[in-house]
């Protein structure tokens, strides 16, 4: 079992930048891919980036490609996600998750992950 605790929300202006980060402790050798997700009010949960821990592969969700930077500091255990330029539409909770090695294809799909943390609200105004 892995625990994972995010922190870095809050609220900005459109145009600023968060980082949010996700300390992970527990049988962190379990997983070899973390991702960070959000859920809007309202709407399904989706996929904003995800990392392969093993080899460093990264993967974005269109809408936030050149925005949002994903990385992981192994020694530290610790998972990031840089945010620039943040828009309205950002609004969300945030999640991190990590979970077993899968298919590249399916790094946006929320059943790929098995341990989740409790999000952390990020809110943009305009």
């Amino acid at each position: 079992q892995v625990q994972l605790v995010e922190s870095g929300g809050g609220s900005v202006q459109a145009g600023g930048s968060l980082r949010l980060s996700c300390a992970a402790s527990g049988n962190t050798d379990s997983y070899y891919r973390l991702g960070w997700f959000r859920q809007a009010s309202g709407k399904e949960r989706e996929g904003v980036a995800a990392i392969w821990t093993g080899g460093g592969s990264t993967y974005y969700a269109d809408s936030v490609k050149g925005r949002f930077t994903i990385s992981h500091d192994n020694a530290k255990n610790t998972l990031y996600l840089q945010m620039n330029n943040l828009k309205p539409e950002d609004t969300a909770m945030y999640y991190c998750a990590a979970g077993p090695w899968g298919l590249s294809a399916r790094w946006a799909r929320t059943y790929e992950y098995n341990n989740w943390g409790q999000g952390t609200q990020v809110t943009v105004s305009s």
